[in-house]
């Protein structure tokens, strides 16, 4: 039976959480307690001709053309929060499927009650409405709300990417600073490490995210998120969210796609 500390500290890491989901949202594995790995590869020279403005529009149209594309998915997401001795506080698993333009519900759940009504039921909520445009938040990776400052190319993965240092224009908490990777060819975010612009509550000190995405049938698609929330009188909780088992556009005409968003689809794979 759940103690009122361990309802606290789990309200607590759901509130930052689905702040800092919020920011990872709009922007766009395996199950353990250790924390994502570093990018260790070296930080190489940018090629010529690459500018802050530049990738500021190709992320615009690039983004534009997927989502005209993306007709809906499933994804299993296991959700668990534990403290840095790696000892799990909750776990949830559950199924996740988005249909274009705007729907996204939770199916097959199972886990903890704690988890589900702390932490899970706020996340799914606050997702859900911000797909459907009922929580306005400006909080897209867009040149009205940052600037990058580029620092090179680096390998993430099998991606080669544009590494930036991304500095948002106003202190908002759905805003981050931090750093961003953007492939290099499909011009999409492969990965971003940052934290909250703005102090999020008293009772959080410090809250750091990263968000790693995959590329799947053309989308790029969040593969796991990781947030360390450092809560006051508490100590460090990890929450992660691990993404699997995807189904991309099922179920469509002939090819899995509507005729206008199978012109979309063969546009972004030209630009590939």
């Amino acid at each position: 039976m759940a103690t009122s500390s361990t309802r606290l500290e789990m309200a607590l890491v759901a509130t930052t959480v689905v702040a800092i989901l919020l920011i990872a949202v709009v922007a766009r594995a395996e199950t353990n307690q250790e924390t994502q790995a570093e990018v260790t590869a070296p930080l190489e020279p940018l090629r010529t001709g690459v500018t802050e403005s530049q990738l500021f529009a190709e992320l615009d149209i690039r983004n534009g053309l997927r989502k005209s594309a993306l007709l809906g998915y499933t994804v299993l997401r296991t959700y668990q929060v534990a403290d840095l001795r790696g000892k799990v506080h909750a776990e949830e698993i559950g199924e996740m499927e988005f249909r274009a333009p705007d729907q996204k519900t939770m199916t097959a759940e199972s886990g903890s009650g704690i988890i589900r009504r702390m932490a899970l039921s706020p996340l799914i909520s606050s997702e859900i409405e911000t797909a459907a445009g009922k929580q306005h938040h400006d909080s897209a990776i867009t040149a009205a709300n940052y600037s990058l400052d580029l620092l090179g190319e680096q390998q993430v993965g099998p991606y080669r990417c544009f590494v930036a240092q991304i500095v948002p224009k106003r202190k908002d908490k759905y805003l981050f600073e931090g750093k961003l990777w953007i492939d290099a060819n499909d011009y999409a975010v492969v990965r971003i490490e940052g934290h909250p612009a703005k102090k999020l509550s008293f009772r959080i000190e410090r809250a750091d995210f990263v968000r790693q995405y995959q590329k799947i049938d053309g989308f790029w698609l969040p593969e796991k998120d990781e947030t360390l929330v450092q809560v006051r009188l508490y100590g460090k909780k990890l929450l992660t969210i691990d993404h699997q088992n995807y189904v991309v556009n099922a179920e469509r005409n002939g090819n899995g796609q509507a005729p206008a968003q199978e012109a979309n689809a063969r546009a972004l794979a030209g630009t590939n």
